[in-house]
């Protein structure tokens, strides 16, 4: 779905804003003809089988041909709107944020004078923003936010695509500790190995310090977890409520440690001192003599 603008007076080339692909509009087509046929026989065939037992099968076929139809055609329409319903699945937030702003000014401008209007509106704008704890959610939510759109935006510039372009459905961010945690559904075409050789590029396009992913869920290897890191939070300095508890006006001497020695363990038996016996000597006070050799040889042969 591509949307054109005219050249103006000043003699610009036109811009085209493309909101959703060429390939992903032939795709949702396909699909959505295939489902319609799908759905319109088997509905037919189903209706045709319970009518028939309580009319005549001719009256009975004019009665599944119109279901038949009506099945389909909302199959149909559910298919071939996928890809404009995704795309306001990802707006959703900004959609809602949007509506109930506006809902909300018409209804306070309409009920309260213009400084009253204008008080409220500083006290929502400025409460958040000087409130350190209601700031830190706001911002933390704000990314939760935006890093839904970086992710959208790292599956259609450098990952791979398959053929008919679609890109994975991105669920679900809360904020974490150390930044934000993202639920996707892969497409055919992707993997938890492939997504992992490519976290680096993922962790500059949400300006993120690092990006960890793994599988969610043990039974759907598609169903797949961001943990998007911005800060740490294991190397800060913790104040440790133990100093207070030592007194300041006690002074510490500097002992040395004792010696240990001359103990006397009544529990435990004393061991005489043994000393090895020396291998007793023979009668003549000569070494043994060397064997004879055997078999002819002469030793004197091998010295």
């Amino acid at each position: 779905m591509s949307k054109s603008t005219r050249p103006g007076r000043s003699g610009r080339g036109s811009g085209t804003v493309t909101v959703i692909e060429q390939r992903v509009h032939r795709s949702a087509a396909e699909n959505a003809r295939f489902a319609f046929i799908l759905t319109a026989i088997v509905t037919a065939l189903v209706t045709l089988v319970v009518a028939k037992s309580h009319m005549h099968p001719l009256l009975a076929a004019f009665v599944a041909i119109p279901v038949a139809a009506v099945c389909g055609g909302i199959i149909w329409a559910l298919v071939r709107s996928w890809p404009v319903l995704r795309l306001i699945w990802w707006w959703t937030p900004e959609i809602l944020a949007t509506v109930l702003t506006a809902w909300g000014w018409t209804v306070l401008a309409a009920s309260t004078p213009g400084l009253l209007t204008a008080a409220i509106l500083a006290v929502i704008v400025g409460v958040p923003a000087g409130v350190p704890v209601l700031r830190r959610w706001t911002v933390a939510l704000f990314w939760c936010v935006a890093v839904r759109h970086r992710l959208r935006v790292c599956f259609s510039q450098f990952i791979i695509t398959n053929r008919s372009g679609s890109l994975p459905l991105i669920l679900g961010a809360r904020p974490t500790p150390i930044g934000e945690r993202v639920w996707v559904l892969l497409r055919p075409g992707l993997s938890l190995t492939y997504l992992t050789q490519q976290l680096d590029k993922i962790a500059v396009a949400c300006h993120a310090s690092s990006v960890l992913i793994e599988q969610a869920g043990r039974g759907n290897a598609a169903f797949v977890r961001f943990d998007i890191k911005r800060r740490e939070v294991l190397t800060a300095s913790v104040n440790s409520p133990l100093i207070d508890v030592i007194d300041p006006a006690i002074p510490l001497d500097d002992k040395e440690p004792a010696t240990v020695t001359g103990l006397d363990l009544p529990d435990v038996d004393d061991i005489p001192a043994t000393t090895p016996d020396k291998p007793k000597a023979a009668a003549n006070s000569r070494k043994p003599a060397t064997a004879a050799a055997t078999d002819g040889d002469d030793i004197n042969e091998w010295i």
